[in-house]
């Protein structure tokens, strides 16, 4: 059985969006400042201890913790629930690792790693790279300085995926379509497969805006492959302030009703109803959609109220052309999910058919799985050839 993880990440090293911006413009990098010297750029000095994440001379705080030595070990999450069910205190839940661990952060030991845990192929993602961009959300020139930055980074370090086994994902923003054309042939040159957009709106408009549609051209004559991984989508600064919570949290600071109603699903609800009711998928039926880290509860809520509401919507704007047939099955067509392990996969797939369930194991997140493979334990009563699909048949095709 062919096992492609479709989410896996890496800890960043510290100079991961400073590499490549010359000298003179690093004002204007994300960078990582050493804690107990944070008006000075620390470099990789920060790797020994905390260190500050500034955009610009904005103070980073989303993930206040990225650069801590210590970070919680591969499926600590779900270690500490089992261990608080057996009545261990939460203090006794020290469950935490070097970030520096050689595999975390460097091709070579993490591909003798895959080889350790049956792992043929990965979708690599950042971790503190999906959550920055919100912080550069109105200057263009911060933006893509960072993102061509790190885009470079990521093919330095870990590669576009030209072995066959680590595809890193690279980033991408909206905010400029003319720069945003040109980093895309950057990519598209230099053998990439797959790009990340962070779920939400772009330069204030859906990412299906015929406007960008130059942007998505190129896309669609590559076939590449659209990931949309959990991010800081920006949801908690737009809506929080107007319920009284605070409005830039850190993650770990979050309300239990900012989770529920501002971070996740809200933000990958809104980019995917809005991706088919723009009627992209008949513009571009070369691209697909895959959905990483952002869970499966949302999706029959939204495949049935896309159904409902385009009828309520029937005399209302069609940016993209009126919408032929149900909305729910240009879902089942296109987008494809990455649900959690715990969630009831079973169900999903019976809902969109197990061609369209892909095996995430947010390695090595505390958050996610300590052996990636252990996510077929979520698998039972799903046939073996199913199993087959969603472990990784369905994600070698598409990657191509």
């Amino acid at each position: 059985m062919t096992l492609f993880d479709a989410d896996n990440h890496y800890w960043e090293s510290t100079d991961c969006f400073t590499r490549h911006i010359p000298e003179s413009q690093l004002d204007d990098a994300i960078r990582v400042v050493n804690v107990e010297d944070a008006d000075q750029d620390a470099g990789d000095s920060a790797d020994q201890g905390a260190g500050v994440i500034y955009v610009g001379d904005r103070q980073f705080t989303f993930l206040a913790d990225s650069f801590s030595e210590n970070v919680g070990k591969p499926g600590a999450l779900r270690e500490m629930l089992r261990n608080l069910k057996s009545g261990m205190s939460i203090e006794e839940n020290t469950a935490l690792t070097k970030r520096s661990t050689p595999a975390f952060r460097g091709r070579d030991a993490r591909l003798a790693l895959m080889d350790e845990q049956g792992l043929d192929s990965v979708l690599m993602f950042p971790s503190l790279g999906v959550c920055v961009e919100h912080f550069m959300r109105d200057d263009p020139h911060r933006t893509y300085l960072n993102v061509q930055s790190f885009n470079r980074w990521i093919y330095e370090d870990w590669g576009f995926g030209a072995d066959g086994r680590i595809y890193g994902v690279p980033v991408m923003s909206l905010l400029d379509l003319d720069q945003a054309i040109t980093e895309l042939e950057w990519l598209i040159d230099h053998g990439a497969k797959a790009i990340h957009l962070r779920p939400g709106p772009q330069a204030g408009k859906c990412p299906a805006d015929p406007i960008f549609d130059p942007f998505w051209q190129r896309v669609n004559e590559a076939e590449l492959l659209l990931t949309f991984h959990i991010s800081e989508s920006g949801f908690n600064e737009t809506y929080s302030a107007q319920w009284g919570e605070n409005p830039n949290p850190p993650s770990r600071e979050m309300s239990a009703f900012q989770w529920t109603s501002f971070y996740g699903d809200l933000p990958i609800m809104q980019t995917l109803s809005g991706m088919i009711f723009y009627n992209f998928f008949t513009r571009f039926p070369k691209v697909n959609v895959v959905s990483v880290e952002n869970g499966s509860l949302w999706v029959p809520y939204l495949m049935a109220s896309m159904d409902k509401m385009k009828g309520m919507g029937r005399n209302g704007p069609w940016p993209g052309g009126r919408l032929k047939g149900r909305p729910s099955e240009v879902f089942k067509e296109h987008v494809f999910v990455s649900p959690y392990h715990e969630e009831d996969v079973a169900a999903l797939a019976e809902l969109i058919g197990a061609g369209q369930v892909l095996f995430g194991s947010d390695y090595p997140h505390p958050e996610g799985l300590a052996e990636p493979a252990a996510f077929r334990e979520s698998l039972s009563g799903i046939s073996e050839p199913d199993q087959s699909l969603i472990m990784g048949d369905t994600l070698a095709t598409l990657i191509g």
